[in-house]
């Protein structure tokens, strides 16, 4: 068995594929590989080093890909404690994040932890190398390349710190009375009291400005204070909470297939943090609720927004998604209690292993 598994669906348009191995060829120098590239080849791979390497066509879409995603989507276990990466080669502007987030849900949902950052992909004009190409002093392919192999040496040199006595930040914008995602995560965190630290910051009532984009230089001129130009309880409250904690914690009620308008000025605002101090450390959990459906698409947002650009590390099995509509439903669900004490098992195995 080679160093890592590098994952490769086949893609029927092999005229679109030679980028990507040349990506790979740079990006794997130094290190033994064994590549699956058809779900019949596909099998447990349990406490290995992966890296997914997707070619998509024009139109976004790899068929072999699906075929392997039914199988991990599957097999609940498959990819138990293996640590993963992502590299997607696009031939178009689009398409290239969407399957990436999918990706990595499906492979977390089956025991998948994926470090801070990774993603990383190349679409068809490559100009989102635009900025690492002028900061690394060299053209937008070799930034790409460049970009691989921090990849897959983070992929292998990757190791879950743990903690005595985890931090925890848990971030809400609800209700208590009627959230019943602030209620399903009052029963995780029953388990937790005893094991965690905890501090509860709610940030409701418009208390949160989102932001508006300011000039670089002037993030980069708070950011180095640890502040923000709009000030408020995210940086007041917020910001040094997130310094100090360990795992951050969102509840996150779906809200019209989105997480919340101040969640969303929460990761935004986090930008200018992000400026001056990165999150490779720290890891993100979330409670994730839908009225009716869709806690996969919120699961996603997290996924991006926290994980494939502010670097907080995905643990396996990151979030617990529920369903519940009426307020207080959610204790009626079967079996809720045993998922809530299931999920806080989980969240103290990431933080402080098998001790």
């Amino acid at each position: 068995m080679g160093d890592i598994i590098l994952i490769r669906p086949h893609c029927r348009e092999n005229v679109k594929t030679h980028r990507l191995s040349t990506i790979l060829e740079e990006s794997l120098k130094g290190y033994s590989y064994n590549t699956i590239s058809t779900v019949e080849e596909f099998h447990s791979l349990q406490n290995k080093k992966i890296l997914f390497a997707i070619s998509l066509g024009e139109s976004g879409i790899n068929l072999e890909l699906y075929a392997l995603l039914k199988k991990i989507r599957l097999d609940k276990t498959c990819l138990e404690d293996s640590v993963a990466g992502i590299i997607i080669d696009g031939d178009s502007e689009l398409y290239t994040k969407s399957v990436a987030r999918e990706i990595t849900l499906s492979a977390n949902m089956s025991g998948c932890t994926f470090p801070g950052r990774p993603l990383v992909e190349g679409t068809k004009s490559l100009e989102n190398y635009n900025i690492i190409a002028k900061n690394l002093d060299t053209d937008n392919f070799d930034a790409y390349i460049q970009s691989g192999k921090t990849l897959v040496r983070q992929i292998m040199k990757f190791e879950p710190p743990k903690h005595r006595k985890p931090k925890l930040l848990v971030l809400h914008a609800s209700s208590y009375e009627t959230s019943n995602t602030v209620n399903l995560w009052e029963m995780v965190k029953e388990h937790l009291e005893e094991d965690c630290e905890i501090k509860d910051i709610s940030i409701r009532n418009g208390a949160v400005l989102d932001c508006i984009g300011c000039p670089y230089t002037t993030c980069m001129h708070y950011g180095e204070k640890n502040s923000c130009l709009y000030g408020g309880v995210i940086v007041k409250e917020v910001y040094p909470a997130i310094l100090e904690c360990d795992a951050l914690i969102m509840l996150c009620p779906n809200y019209n297939d989105a997480i919340s308008a101040n969640l969303s000025a929460f990761i935004n605002r986090l930008t200018a943090l992000f400026r001056k101090t990165r999150f490779y450390d720290k890891y993100l959990f979330a409670v994730v609720i839908s009225g009716y459906s869709g806690s996969d698409i919120v699961a996603q947002q997290l996924i991006a927004g926290l994980n494939m650009n502010k670097t907080f590390i995905l643990p396996k099995r990151f979030t617990m998604m529920e369903t519940a509509n009426n307020p207080k439903s959610i204790f009626k669900a079967e079996g809720i209690e045993k998922r809530a004490k299931d999920f806080a098992e989980n969240i103290l195995l990431q933080l402080k292993g098998d001790d």
